[in-house]
């Protein structure tokens, strides 16, 4: 890879050969992908949008918007939004990330529009047809653009290819810009850990506003030459249905997803035996050991698990495809970046020692927009600070024990809602669990945990609480057992511990 590409000068494909795919739609060959990316770059200078300006993108997902993140980061700036944002959301997102235009599909009601108009952003609509290659679109003018044409041609290494705010557990999310350098970097990184080559394809069902989708399925997958079937996104009822059409030899997703996948596979026995899959891999929060192994079991392939993060332009370490090493538990050895393990005075430590995970290299952004106070925090001597709290073993390979914001403090006992987690996994009756700090009035906090059942089974909060006890110190055992339809999830999937209690409407 050519150091400090664009993402035009990664993508790996012959002009002949399959870029993007989506269902009931012809594919588009990289040469396709690449006209695309020139129209796009064109008709945008044309609307006076160039280089670092900021293009904010609210689509469904699917593979026009996973080429419209390509095409408009060689022109402008990347801003993809969740869908499923309010007006006041957007308008807030619109405004701190300063767009200077709004992407939206032709004749959309998105609340993003009203926000727009109410900041008085232009507006540009996709116009796409069912009989072109699946991602090709147009760009039309919904409002009227009182830029002049840009000159600005095509996107350089040092350019901000991509804007996204973190979704971490600040009130206020901050903003990471990644230039082109950083997600190439991180694309080859990627592709390096998967061994990814023109013969794979990828199902992507993330969502495309985040960047496990953005740089895992689609830029990885393109700086390979290998092809990515596009789905709008993940529906555990379509899933099956998905991967007889898609037929591909991986795919990528959260915890959760691939426990809802668990929970229909037996129903779709026929698909999954003549699935084709390589490996499956994991990624954006910890994958439970026991879900690793029925995953495995049930598809007979490996399944990787990858520690990442919006400022690493996603992965930083992952467990090693075979034949190389995998330790459930683990998030693997460091897979690009530099990792270490730094106490809170900013030493480097030991193996075998518990400290915050630090990382630095290509692929990690250069700090916060506008944040000078969190980039102090977040930046020591050169290393980005993650907020986690793991540990590395001799052979490198990375355990989280939680994040630094999420450690339940009883009173003073110090307690990694992760450890409580993984014993109760191992209950026949769990399904899925998240343990989590509910306030008590003595001692601060107290350990509670939400769990879901599997189908058909049952358990008391009493049962789980003498369970928890046989393996955990009593002040780990949880004090509140919750048992619900389904645990409260953030956009992308991820189960949020931090304000569940007052979610959930428990504590003292």
């Amino acid at each position: 890879m050519p150091e400090g590409a664009t993402i035009l000068e990664v993508l790996g494909g012959k002009d002949d050969a399959v870029a993007i795919s989506a269902t009931d739609r012809p594919d588009l060959t990289y040469k396709d992908l690449r006209d695309q990316i020139d129209r796009t770059v064109e008709a945008l200078n044309g609307f006076g949008i160039g280089r670092n300006d900021r293009v904010a993108i609210v689509l469904p997902n699917g593979s026009e918007m996973a080429v419209a993140y390509l095409s408009v980061a060689m022109a402008a700036t990347t801003a993809p939004l969740n869908p499923a944002y309010r007006v006041d959301e957007y308008a807030f997102y619109m405004e701190d990330l300063s767009a200077k235009v709004l992407l939206v599909e032709a004749g959309s009601s998105s609340p993003a529009v009203e926000a727009a108009e109410t900041l008085n952003v232009p507006i540009l609509e996709v116009t796409t047809d069912d009989q072109r290659p699946a991602g090709s679109f147009d760009l039309t003018a919904r409002t009227k653009l009182s830029g002049t044409p840009e000159a600005g041609g095509l996107a350089q290494a040092d350019d901000v290819a991509l804007v996204l705010h973190t979704s971490g557990t600040t009130s206020r999310p901050k903003i990471v810009p990644l230039t082109h350098t950083n997600v190439c970097a991180s694309a080859g990184n990627i592709r390096n850990t998967l061994s990814l080559t023109p013969d794979d394809r990828c199902m992507n069902v993330m969502p495309l506003f985040h960047i496990h989708g953005l740089m895992a399925a689609i830029l990885a997958s393109l700086s390979a030459g290998a092809s990515v079937y596009c789905t709008d996104g993940f529906n555990a009822l379509r899933f099956f249905a998905l991967l007889e059409d898609a037929n591909p030899t991986w795919y990528t997703a959260v915890p959760t997803m691939h426990q809802a996948i668990l929970t229909r596979a037996s129903r779709n026995k026929e698909i999954v035996d003549n699935a084709r899959l390589r490996f499956i891999r994991s990624s954006s929060a910890s994958l439970p050991a026991q879900v690793m192994g029925e995953l495995e079991e049930t598809f007979n392939a490996p399944v990787v698990e990858a520690y990442a993060m919006t400022e690493s332009a996603h992965q930083m370490t992952c467990n090693q495809l075979p034949p190389g090493v995998r330790k459930p538990g683990t998030v693997g050895p460091a897979a690009g970046p530099e990792v270490s393990i730094m106490d809170e005075a900013g030493e480097l430590v030991s193996q075998g020692t518990i400290g915050e995970v630090v990382i630095r290299g290509p692929n990690v952004t250069l700090g916060y927009e506008n944040n000078p106070t969190a980039n102090a925090e977040n930046f020591t001597n050169g290393w980005f600070r993650t907020g986690d709290q793991g540990v590395m073993d001799e052979d490198g390979y990375v355990t989280i024990t939680g994040r630094l914001k999420e450690i339940i403090n009883r009173g003073g006992e110090k307690i990694s809602p992760r450890e409580v987690d993984d014993v109760l996994m191992d209950h026949p009756a769990v399904q899925q669990v998240v343990t989590f700090a509910m306030p008590h009035k003595s001692l601060g906090e107290d350990v509670a945990a939400a769990i879901v059942l599997r189908e058909g089974q049952d358990a008391s909060e009493r049962e789980v609480r003498d369970f928890a006890a046989e393996k955990l110190a009593d002040f780990k055992v949880p004090r509140k057992v919750l048992f619900l339809e389904e645990i409260p999830k953030g956009p992308t999937g991820k189960m949020q511990r931090i304000g569940l209690a007052e979610k959930l409407g428990i504590g003292e």
